[in-house]
């Protein structure tokens, strides 16, 4: 009869596996949220703003399609051309220090020492605290008449008049780049720090064996260990600083005299205050180009260094 039961019950035909325990149903259906979220918030807005850059709409106002018209007018204006200039070197400037105060900080906090848990929870604060609240902040330290800064170094004696940091074209545009590093140095520093927790000891321990010094320790066994880490910060970093807008918006809202305008600002400037959308639009695209080669050929790079 045991037989007769399990022979009955192996003869049964097996039930049709439901469609989420197949694993491309299940991978279907967890990305669906992803992939809708990404389509009405990334390339729905891309797709409008390329329409909207081959047209003449103003606010209120409806245009017609006049091609690449807007994209011919915005490289003959000699603001734009100002505004690619600065976020080239905002860009570049500001990766390179944060890269290297990040690097130091990560090397830093590495080590064993009192209060190490407090220390990096500290670190964190410039990149957790809102942006347009700690722009603020930075906004009245650099106010030529309340500026905390201005009293510092007129009590040290470097200075015996106050210094307009913000209303000079030069100092304006170093005073953002402070910012942005402040801002960014965090990041780059948890961040390499996760990548430095990842290395072994053992290889510092045995190259110390070997004789080698601590920054022959660093360069031929830390940092090739830690180079494709840092690519990957040094990516994400580039994006968002070549995009930035919170920031140079409000401190300097690019001035003084359009001296500090970015793709973004200079392209809510033209779009958003005198309601030239299509224009707005186009100088929005016009970063694209930049940002996509920048992207790609560091992502080539990243992944010379891993098939090494």
């Amino acid at each position: 009869m045991a037989v007769t039961a399990v022979s009955g019950v192996a003869n049964r035909p097996i039930p049709r596996l439901r469609r989420l325990e197949d694993e491309r149903w299940l991978a279907l259906t967890l990305l669906a949220p992803t992939a809708i979220l990404l389509g009405l918030f990334i390339a729905y807005p891309f797709f409008e703003g390329v329409l909207l850059s081959l047209t003449n709409t103003r606010v209120g106002i409806e245009g017609g399609f006049v091609g690449l018209k807007n994209f011919e007018k915005v490289w003959n204006d000699s603001i734009f051309r100002t505004a690619v200039w600065n976020t080239f070197w905002y860009t570049g400037v500001t990766t390179v220090f944060k890269l290297a105060l990040g690097l130091w900080l990560a090397i830093l906090l590495n080590r064993h020492f009192r209060g190490k848990a407090l220390v990096r929870a500290f670190i964190l604060l410039p990149f957790i605290i809102p942006t347009v609240l700690s722009t603020f902040a930075w906004k009245w330290m650099f106010d030529p008449t309340f500026s905390v800064i201005n009293w510092t170094l007129f009590q040290l004696g470097f200075i015996t008049k106050r210094i307009n940091w913000l209303g000079d074209p030069d100092l304006a545009m170093a005073s953002i780049i402070v910012v942005n590093i402040w801002r960014g140095v965090p990041f780059f520093a948890i961040s390499l720090l996760a990548g430095l927790q990842t290395i072994s000891p053992e290889l510092q321990e045995a190259a110390a064996i070997d004789g080698a010094r601590p920054w022959q320790r660093f360069w031929y066994v830390t940092w090739p260990l830690l180079l494709p880490v840092t690519m990957v910060v040094v990516l994400f970093s580039v994006i968002q600083t070549f995009a930035d807008f919170q920031l140079v918006y409000v401190m300097t809202g690019g001035g003084p005299a359009n001296a500090t305008h970015l793709f973004a600002t200079y392209a809510y400037q033209i779009g958003i205050g005198t309601g030239l959308l299509s224009e707005g639009a186009a100088i929005s695209l016009a970063m694209f180009p930049f940002l996509f080669l920048i992207v790609v050929v560091q992502l080539l790079y990243i992944r010379r260094v891993e098939t090494r």
